[in-house]
């Protein structure tokens, strides 16, 4: 069974005619309610290849969803509850996953049923740049992705819900909650957090000069031939010192400083709420000094923050890919993450 949740126009249909005696116009009207727009969602079926984060825990249930975005984009979901408890009763975490990540994977994947055990519920959406689709998207469009699952969770009967991103998530959620100051959104958590995209991008990732050059020049190319979101015909040095194939509307709204918004040190002192940042010490792709600046921004003056608090997760293994996704660092995520909610009255 599809839902829809929808956003209604009411249209006037007029009739109109002359009183010949009177000479005047009379407008008799009636109103019929059109739908403009509309998210909807449908439980279906468990999704086959799922990984042993995906069996049952006790006191908990798992169920899967598609969400339909306002703009036809078709998301994939998994929703963890605690048992015996009512959603109107229950805070519910919304979870945006990292570059070409997904629900499917940590910290996700690990985080979702270690959060319902201790009596949270979990929504984790797949976003329009999930697995393959690495570096295509575009960063305004992401929003949607989210909306759609604020909105889902609020038909399923949430009433408090907490933003989280993993990673690329971080900045899409921080534009989210910086822009959405709806009331029940009570607080944000950003889990290997960088600071300023396009800086890194341009100083850290690419470190040339002349590269990111071809980049601007075939990205604006791509704007002039109306092909934003084909992959441009130079490739972006990524993580790890990999070349990644890119679109023009990423690179334009991601990377470069000239047209990206994807600067968590311009966004994060606009959010008017409690934030959660936390980096395992190992993690190999957000550098030590990256949660620092978001720090810094959320502090300076003017700052709609209500609180902010940085967890370093200790972990003595040296920095790796495996770090940034807390791999081996679960549970004391889980608990940081539980602790610092509890501390917030979710």
């Amino acid at each position: 069974m599809v839902i829809r949740i929808a956003l209604r126009n009411y249209v006037c249909a007029s009739l109109c005619g002359v009183s010949a005696g009177l000479g005047m116009t009379t407008v008799t009207s009636s109103y019929a309610a059109q739908i403009a727009a509309s998210i909807e969602y449908d439980f279906v079926s468990r999704p086959a290849g799922l990984s042993g984060d995906f069996l049952p825990i006790e006191g908990t249930s798992l169920k899967f969803l598609t969400i339909k975005a306002i703009d036809g984009f078709q998301i994939e979901a998994a929703l963890w509850q605690p048992n015996g408890k009512e959603p109107a009763d229950t805070t519910l975490i919304v979870m945006a996953h990292g570059s070409g990540g997904s629900y499917r994977r940590a910290p996700e994947s690990t985080l979702g049923p270690g959060l319902a055990a201790k009596g949270y519920a979990v929504l984790a959406i797949n976003t329009r740049q999930h697995d393959d689709k690495i570096n295509t998207d575009n960063f305004l469009d992401v929003r949607r992705d989210i909306d759609a699952a604020v909105q889902v969770g609020r038909a399923l009967g949430f009433r408090n819900l907490v933003l989280q991103g993993h990673s690329l998530g971080n900045i899409q959620v921080q534009f989210y909650a910086a822009t959405n100051w709806d009331r029940d959104i009570k607080a944000v958590m950003l889990l290997g957090p960088f600071g300023n995209l396009p800086w890194k991008t341009r100083s850290i990732l690419v470190q040339n000069e002349e590269s990111f050059q071809k980049l601007i020049e075939a990205s604006m190319k791509s704007l002039r031939d109306g092909t934003l979101e084909q992959v441009l015909p130079v490739k972006m040095r990524y993580l790890m010192g990999q070349d990644s194939p890119v679109t023009g509307q990423h690179f334009l709204t991601y990377r470069w400083d000239k047209t990206s918004v994807a600067d968590g040190t311009f966004w994060i002192h606009r959010i008017p709420r409690p934030i959660l940042l936390v980096r395992d010490q190992s993690d190999g792709l957000v550098q030590p000094f990256e949660p620092y600046m978001l720090l810094s921004a959320a502090h300076t003056e003017g700052s709609l923050v209500t609180s902010i608090r940085y967890v370093m997760l200790p972990n003595p293994k040296p920095p790796s890919p495996q770090g940034h996704y807390f791999i081996g660092n679960e549970q004391p995520l889980t608990s940081a993450v539980a602790g610092w909610l509890g501390e917030q009255h979710l």
